[in-house]
């Protein structure tokens, strides 16, 4: 069974976190570069995928990569941090480009997306996890938080149901997520993400 989704603490092995010293643009944008690069090898190649090969493909050298992030668990924290970040901030984004229904499903796309990355990384996970440099507590009311977000945006409209807990859904997603494992495809995915959606409809 997948672990509890970590919380980062967020910046221990992260050279640049918690420094007052301005970090020059470039630099910046070879660290998110690493980041959005890392983000997908680990999605798609999970353990496999290597700090050369994340290196190459974001096109700065393996020096580079170690500047920022000097063991591969530091740029694992990093990947997790930025999708817990994306998934958890992207509520009020998406209710104000769609309805909270369409808003709703969309979110749980996204959901879905940093559960696959986070399952591409679970090896280097457990090492956080064990270190403490990583902890569990507060993910689980992020998400739920964001999920409420657009849950109260449809009960005021009529569009959702205004007598479900946004904790019952997260569980509900879970399940879904962990039912799945590493043999989800999209197809199969999306059909039971839209029947959770249906049925928070009122």
């Amino acid at each position: 069974m997948t672990p509890p989704d970590p919380v980062p603490t967020g910046t221990r092995a992260d050279p640049q976190a918690g420094s007052d010293r301005p970090v020059r643009a470039d630099a910046r944008r070879n660290r998110d570069k690493l980041i959005a690069v890392a983000r997908t090898a680990f999605t798609t190649g999970g353990d496999t995928a290597t700090l050369e090969g994340i290196a190459r493909a974001a096109g700065v050298g393996i020096g580079t990569l170690y500047r920022h992030f000097p063991t591969r668990e530091a740029l694992v924290e990093a990947v997790y941090a930025a999708e817990l970040d994306d998934v958890t901030t992207s509520a009020p984004a998406l209710l104000d480009e769609f309805p909270p229904e369409a808003a709703l499903r969309a979110w749980m796309d996204r959901y879905a997306a940093f559960f696959a990355a986070k399952h591409g990384m679970l090896d280097a996970l457990r090492v956080s996890w064990a270190s403490g440099s990583v902890t569990t507590s507060g993910t689980r009311e992020r998400i739920t938080a964001a999920l409420g977000m657009i849950l109260a945006a449809g009960a005021r409209t009529g569009t959702l149901r205004g007598d479900v807990a946004a904790d019952d859904v997260t569980m509900l997603l879970l399940g879904v997520f962990l039912s799945l494992g590493g043999d989800r495809t999209p197809e199969q995915t999306a059909r039971l993400l839209d029947l959770v959606v249906d049925a928070v409809r009122p």
